[in-house]
């Protein structure tokens, strides 16, 4: 990955064509910046590396919290851009952007319902994921519940509007002029084929850098030998790109994490589960945490158990009800990775447990919520059923997904310097651009990543639209 300029020994190609807007990487931040671009009359292209849209998008849940919307409205919830703004500095312990969380917190609700009214894309408000450091019920999620089915819905959206992505085609390489202008891209396709188009402004959508070894060595180095769960084109690239035409970046040390990824299975164990009554345990059979207190950081105090793994504890009902909801759920369950037993004791012999260790944590919970007090760990079970057999369990372990440090950007989403002079026409969202998750991975907050992504797409589709070379 490059950036290539015109000199007298190396003068700048002619380019093929020219388009609009370039938009690089088929993610929720790209479809939506790609959608933005078009309604505000730019014709746009959006280049993607694999065969495929696929990415840390269709990984993910598919939630998108979003402030104001208007399914928060029909659910009679009150929420508010300040709300939000508050819930996102008190999580990251006032070390946000909070310039950055008030303009998502200002622009999310009004774009999931652009992206439903205009583009036939709808994100429902779920009930499911509640609370964990929103103080309101602003997660939205696609009727299937699922990252697949967002990013479906976003590619046909973009079928409709007109918007074309065009896979396998991996750009290596922007052209830039004197001022940092990018004036085009180096497009590799099938075969060796090499394409130069030019642009009026390019939107990067590329994502993180989970993907790239070095880039977590040197940012985020005690997820260096930890397992990756995400996809592996996400190395850095727009960051790169960005970095080399003097744009800032800032908080790289911040990363989203998962605690409970089923091992060896390689898929997330909805916490829903914990949400409503199961608990972790250590190879051991005990407590170690908190299970709700950080979603993302729950990584952390799994990755310093005994082995690296833990066990997600939870009953039949509980398992059921998620199945109702929960692809992940259900391909736990194809797969065999939900051990059932009638008793503790036979469930502690099946997960290779001390005996009785399952039991007298389940008792310890139950002797907490009768006396209507937080357990030794500070957590509450009030209001929530005891588990009652079967019981069940999965094996798991910590991995990293996401990274959320990025470029700098400021309010029309365009790519900033150190001294927040904006680079000509260069845009970016989503994980190439800095989240609100501050410095660290006990600063993110559910849903917050597609937030960014969709956000910060609509955003930087609509703004790198003013530089169009048709107008």
């Amino acid at each position: 990955m490059s950036i290539l300029r015109n000199t007298p020994t190396s003068p700048l190609p002619e380019f093929e064509y020219a388009i609009d807007v370039a938009v690089i990487g088929a993610g929720a931040c790209g479809l939506t910046a790609a959608l933005a671009a078009r309604d505000a009359g730019a014709d746009v292209l959006v280049f993607e590396r694999d065969k495929r849209p696929w990415g840390s998008t269709s990984m993910s849940l598919g939630a998108v919290c979003g402030v104001g919307s208007k399914e928060q409205q029909r659910h009679g919830i009150d929420d508010s851009a300040a709300a939000f703004v508050a819930d996102v500095m008190a999580k990251t312990e006032q070390r946000a952007d909070v310039r950055l969380a008030r303009l998502i917190g200002e622009r999310s609700g009004g774009v999931l319902d652009w992206l439903n009214e205009t583009h036939q894309v709808p994100l429902l408000l779920d009930a499911k994921w509640t609370g964990l450091g929103h103080s309101s019920r602003r997660l939205h999620i696609p009727p299937g519940r699922n990252g697949e089915e967002l990013l479906a819905l976003l590619l046909n959206a973009c079928a409709r509007a007109g918007a074309e992505v065009v896979t396998e085609a991996t750009v290596t390489a922007l052209y830039a002029d004197e001022d940092n202008r990018v004036v085009g891209l180096r497009v590799e396709r099938p075969g060796g084929v090499i394409e130069n188009i030019g642009c009026g402004a390019v939107v990067l959508a590329t994502c993180g850098f989970g993907g790239n070894e070095s880039m977590i060595a040197e940012h985020i180095p005690e997820m260096r030998h930890a397992r990756y769960f995400g996809h592996e084109g996400n190395r850095g690239d727009g960051i790169l790109w960005g970095l080399a035409l003097g744009a800032a970046a800032a908080d790289m040390t911040a990363y989203q994490g998962l605690g409970t990824l089923a091992d060896p299975q390689q898929i997330v164990v909805p916490h829903p589960l914990m949400i409503e009554g199961g608990f972790l345990v250590n190879i051991e059979g005990k407590r170690f945490t908190h299970e709700l207190a950080n979603i993302s950081g729950m990584c952390v105090p799994v990755l310093k158990q005994p082995e690296g793994r833990a066990w997600v504890i939870f009953d039949e009902p509980r398992h059921r009800a998620c199945l109702e909801h929960s692809v992940e759920q259900r391909q736990l369950a194809e797969v065999g990775a939900i051990k059932r037993a009638e008793d503790w004791a036979t469930l502690e012999q099946l997960c290779g447990l001390p005996a009785g260790s399952l039991a007298a944590e389940n008792a310890a919970i139950d002797s907490a919520r009768a006396a209507d007090r937080e357990d030794h760990l500070g957590r509450s079970f009030k209001d929530l059923a005891p588990l009652k057999p079967p019981f069940c369990a999965v094996r798991v372990t910590g991995a990293l997904f996401h990274t959320q440090g990025g470029l700098c950007i400021n309010e029309q989403a365009q790519v900033v310097r150190a001294d927040e002079s904006p680079l000509p026409n260069l845009y970016a969202g989503g994980g190439a651009a800095r989240s609100i998750s501050g410095p660290a991975v006990t600063g993110y907050l559910p849903a917050v990543g597609l937030s960014m992504a969709i956000t910060l797409g609509a955003i930087a589709g609509h703004s790198a639209a003013a530089h169009r070379i048709s107008a």
